[in-house]
């Protein structure tokens, strides 16, 4: 009996360990990624164009309330909010995650969260008819919840549903999601679709459909194995779950090697945020994803796109063709994260995440010089867009889609929920100081504030370089095993 199983093993079973892309597992991705990253990229975006159309709505509405106009400090404070109140609801949704999915599931929390986006959405939809701006600012925050679950828990849900030779391509999938999201709201938000006093109301509640689809469709797909084998201890529903994913019978090398894991972390039990930032044998795994994600977010992303129209301004582009720019400049973003899809499994993650950083680093630095040198040399100003354009590619491939791959990687069953709590807050927190500190850096240091950015992508790359290993094509326990040799720690594994 047992030459039989070993003669199978060498057959479907290493066919089993090298899994392959089938229906269930490419729609359940595409799904999640559209119903919930995809929202993220869009709210992210969204009210770039019709900036100066809700202004004036605000400024129309308190007017009507008060008949005097609103005060241009009040304006610039309340706008501020709007921005600014989407990353701080993202830290809340961040906080929420570790609860959530150890007591809904991954796909549980993601139909849960579909409720704050079909809420916010039907708010900022009917905002200009009720003659509100504090529902705006209100949804922004719901919004900025829904983004933060979003972005924790669907690379969870992927990672842990995906085989492990397909894991990083899976991965990078929500990060494409986002940047289409992006794009889509830029290329809606023209003036000649919805980015206009008419259309606007329109453009932010359009947010709710994505969600509505997932809360019909995600219900017929399975819920993570992992989830179901380790933490709910029901072996049935994981292999089901499992057999569906793979689309083949034979499962039992991954259902053992779930079990191998459950029985590496019998001792630890759930950890919490607080047992997590005390645990020893996972000091340097918490240590690299709270320097990746500070790194993603402080080497200035979200300033070269908030930014880019002014920097595209002041190289002579036509003010009416900006906004055209910036669509081309989102696509460009599109295309190099489907790129990071199809080469993260052959490049490996490391160099995906070292490239990158390389190249945004060096175009903050070259950027900084053009902008310095634009008045006095004219074709300085093709330099800068030329930089933001690196910027971007450099991005796409590496800094925002490898980091949540790696938080999955590098964390087992029992601890993955904090440590996504954990590399969510400091995304968005990070996230919220740029968008808060990047106008008065300018104000105060001009063209030079790149060179922080520049700093920070740099420092990122060493720290990558020399303690981040390679998680191409491993098991989790292959990557705990790898990280416990350098946290210095033993790992209890039951003999069998």
């Amino acid at each position: 009996m047992k030459l039989k199983g070993e003669k199978r093993e060498g057959s479907e079973g290493s066919e089993g360990a090298k899994g392959k892309m089938t229906l269930s597992l490419t729609l359940v991705a595409l799904i999640s990624a559209f119903g919930s990253s995809f929202q993220y990229g869009y709210n992210v975006s969204v009210i770039n164009s019709p900036a100066p159309y809700m202004q004036d709505f605000y400024n129309r509405t308190y007017l009507d309330r008060t008949g005097v106009p609103m005060d241009s400090g009040f304006q610039t404070l309340l706008w501020s909010l709007t921005v600014s109140m989407f990353p701080l609801g993202g830290l809340f949704g961040s906080l929420m995650v570790w609860p959530l999915v150890n007591n809904f599931g991954r796909k549980g929390t993601l139909l849960i969260n579909n409720l704050f986006s079909i809420a916010a959405a039907i708010l900022m939809g009917t905002s200009e008819l009720a003659k509100t701006f504090e529902v705006i600012i209100l949804s922004r925050v719901i919004m900025g919840i829904f983004a933060g679950l979003a972005s924790n828990v669907v690379p969870m849900f992927l990672g842990e549903m995906s085989p492990k030779n397909l894991r990083g391509a899976i991965g990078v999938v929500p990060q494409l999601f986002i940047t289409i999201g992006i794009l889509a709201a830029q290329i809606l938000g023209l003036n000649c679709i919805l980015g206009n006093p008419e259309g606007w109301p329109v453009l932010l509640g359009l947010t709710g459909i994505p969600s509505l689809l997932q809360l019909l469709t995600l219900p017929f797909f399975p819920e993570s194995p992992r989830y179901l084998l380790i933490q709910k201890g029901n072996e049935e529903q994981a292999r089901r779950a499992l057999q569906r994913l793979r689309g083949w019978e034979d499962v039992d090398d991954e259902i053992e090697e779930m079990y191998q894991e459950d029985r590496s972390e019998k001792e630890e039990g759930q950890f919490s945020v607080l047992s997590l930032c005390t645990f020893r044998g996972l000091r340097w795994q918490l240590i690299s994803i709270v320097v990746m994600m500070m790194g993603q977010q402080l080497s200035g992303v979200n300033a070269v796109f908030y930014y880019a129209d002014r920097i595209f301004e002041s190289a002579g582009v036509d003010s009416g063709s900006i906004q055209y720019v910036t669509v081309s400049i989102g696509a460009i973003n599109v295309v190099m994260t489907l790129l990071a899809v199809f080469i993260v499994e052959s490049l490996g993650r490391r160099i995906l995440l070292l490239a990158g950083f390389l190249l945004c680093s060096a175009s903050c630095a070259l950027l900084t010089l053009a902008l310095n040198l634009q008045p006095t040399v004219s074709w300085m100003s093709y330099l800068s867009i030329a930089c933001v354009i690196v910027y971007i590619i450099g991005h796409a491939i590496g800094p925002s889609p490898i980091p949540a791959v790696m938080i999955t990687e590098m964390f087992l069953q029992s601890s993955r929920p904090a440590a996504f709590m954990v590399g969510g807050s400091v995304h968005w927190l990070s996230n919220f100081t740029v968008g808060l500190v990047f106008l008065y850096m300018e104000a105060g240091l001009g063209p030079y504030s790149f060179l922080i950015f520049c700093a920070i992508c740099l420092a990122t790359m060493i720290y990558i370089f020399f303690i981040v290993p390679e998680t191409k094509n491993k098991t989790f326990m292959e990557i705990n095993r790898i990280m416990a040799k350098r946290n210095k720690v033993e790992i209890q594994e039951s003999k069998e």
